[in-house]
């Protein structure tokens, strides 16, 4: 990948954004791959748009921007939301840790988040963003097939995957992703720019 490209797309995902995951739940980290909106909504109990197969299914047909904004903030709330009060505080502190740039103090606390709570995907998802940082490429890609096995339509997660393709020379599999987290969510910002690059530069130019 172009580097001026790179550091635009790593700045534009917000791979050092902040998180809030106390009850709300509140989040501005990004989905690390993806930029998560600043602002997520609360939640309400019995609201029918807690269910991800139903925001997913809503993201798919949304009419515009703006509706597609408002669904994907939902599910990230969902992706963001915790149960467990320890999962909270460390969360918290991954956030401080990145913000700070200290990546191994965010994998150690990570770890220890995927230790008490395996089955919370966010966390495989930010230690995925932190080795990606630190050009930790195999232990990513590690960390987003967890993340993918859990949750396959993480179009965050597909996202980050297509980076590490692109940076390890496989523009024809990143394509392929690309696509992929499309069909998922056909409003994902930058994404189609990136297909519109890579097709050309993989399948050539319409003549």
């Amino acid at each position: 990948m172009h580097m001026s490209l790179r550091f635009r797309l790593l700045a534009a995902i917000a791979l050092c954004g902040a998180i809030l995951v106390p009850a709300g739940p509140a989040v501005s980290e990004p989905g690390s791959w993806v930029e998560a909106p600043k602002k997520l909504p609360r939640l309400q109990r019995g609201d029918r748009t807690n269910n991800l197969d139903f925001l997913f299914g809503a993201l798919k047909v949304a009419p515009d921007a703006d509706s597609s904004k408002s669904i994907e903030e939902r599910i990230w709330a969902l992706w963001l939301v915790s149960k467990s009060d320890t999962t909270n505080l460390l969360m918290t502190r991954v956030k401080m840790a990145m913000d700070g740039e200290n990546l191994d103090l965010a994998i150690k606390l990570l770890d220890s988040i995927v230790q008490l709570k395996p089955d919370y995907t966010e966390a495989w998802n930010r230690r995925a963003t932190a080795y990606y940082m630190k050009k930790e490429y195999e232990r990513s890609l590690s960390d987003i097939r967890q993340v993918l096995a859990r949750e396959p339509r993480h179009f965050g997660a597909l996202a980050g995957l297509g980076l590490i393709m692109q940076d390890l020379g496989d523009d024809k599999r990143a394509l392929e992703i690309y696509r992929k987290a499309l069909a998922i969510h056909p409003r994902l910002p930058r994404v189609p720019d990136l297909i519109k690059t890579l097709t050309e530069k993989v399948e050539g130019r319409d003549i």
